[in-house]
């Protein structure tokens, strides 16, 4: 028994690493003006630095002198992060920029000159060389920077197409394009929580000491309150903490709870400790909208706001509704609270331990 559980604990240590991050989010925004097309792309930092380094000592920041050693290198790569055509013709890179965003992301600037013209294509170079999971939400504006019509894209499909999209939407009619648009934000949002290893293991971490259903009713409340609060707050730009804070707060709650299983027996106030950390979260959960580019360069705050929120929720509950009567189950055998409980929590602070010097003293 000690040797099945030492190996377990060995591989469950050794996976963190997999799991230490969401898959990644950018936004690329194609502007028409004349005979160019610019083009914004932001990338969050930590992803862009996984093919240019630019912390050069390692402390968890990148300064002015270190972004502008790595410019360079950020600008080429800028250059080959698109493949844009313009009615079938490849168009040119030519200028380029790169600056370092106030959310902890690094945006770039490309013109591309040629003879432009609908229908446009865009193929993202990046994407295959990005963490798996990663995500892109394209979209195009006309001259006077009204939004002609927006796209996700993911390793899978890598191409953004003008001419295809207006298609779809003119055959759904004219609430096609905010209809794709809501369910695209709540997809996102189903898929942030289920990937969000951290936050489904601080709420398993929560539910594991065997909550009554008005206990477990009460914690997810909690939870779901605070991190909606410090979400909206956040991506409508009013309260904003950088990730280098967010993500270890994050690992420090999950190594919390799971020390608190161990020696706290009277867990009927949990629910404002939820409460508390609830708030954390949801900073986390506001990068994702923040890293593509909601509520920046005319990007409306509420539908985002609102349908990814809700698909947080609705994907939390589900595992939720999955978890809890497995987890009553399980109480009723008497060795389980004995000896499952203790061993999970423990794994649960290791894990935490991991992410929080994970995410400050190896980063």
């Amino acid at each position: 028994m000690k040797k099945i559980l030492c190996s377990f604990l060995w591989l469950f240590l050794f996976t963190m690493q997999a799991f230490a991050h969401d898959p990644g989010l950018s936004n690329v925004e194609l502007r028409m003006a004349g005979g160019q097309v610019i083009a914004f792309l932001a990338y969050a930092r930590p992803e862009i630095e996984t093919l240019v380094p630019m912390d050069a000592n390692r402390d968890g920041t990148v300064s002015a002198e270190e972004f502008e050693a790595a410019r360079p290198k950020l600008e080429e790569l800028a250059r080959q992060a698109l493949e844009l055509k313009s009615n079938g013709v490849v168009l040119t890179p030519m200028a380029v920029k790169a600056s370092l965003g106030a959310v902890n992301d690094v945006e770039f600037y490309v013109t591309f000159l040629g003879d432009v013209k609908l229908p446009l294509t865009a193929r993202s170079l990046l994407l295959p060389k990005l963490a798996r999971g990663h995500k892109q939400i394209f979209s195009l504006r006309d001259e006077k920077g009204e939004s002609v019509n927006d796209q996700m894209l993911d390793e899978k499909h890598d191409t953004f197409d003008s001419a295809a999209n207006q298609s779809a939407n003119q055959a759904g009619g004219p609430q096609a394009a905010p209809v794709t648009s809501f369910w695209e934000f709540f997809k996102l949002g189903v898929e942030h929580i289920f990937t969000g290893y951290d936050h489904l293991l601080f709420l398993f971490a929560l539910l594991l000491v065997g909550s009554t259903l008005a206990e477990a009713a009460k914690i997810i409340t909690s939870f779901t309150v605070a991190h909606s609060l410090t979400l909206a707050v956040a991506t409508m730009g009013w309260v904003t903490l950088p990730s280098t804070m967010v993500e270890p707060l994050i690992a420090a709650s999950i190594l919390y709870v799971g020390i608190e299983n161990l020696w706290q027996k009277n867990l009927r106030w949990r629910w404002l400790l939820t409460f508390v950390f609830g708030l954390i979260h949801g900073f986390g959960f506001a990068s994702v909208l923040r890293e593509l580019g909601v509520g920046e360069n005319g990007r409306g705050v509420a539908m985002p706001l609102f349908s990814f929120n809700l698909g947080v929720e609705s994907g939390q509950l589900a595992i939720a509704i999955l978890v809890l009567p497995i987890l009553w189950k399980l109480h009723q055998w008497p060795n389980f609270k004995r000896y499952a409980v203790p061993v999970c929590s423990v794994l649960v602070a290791l894990a935490g331990l991991y992410w929080l010097l994970e995410r400050t003293v190896w980063n």
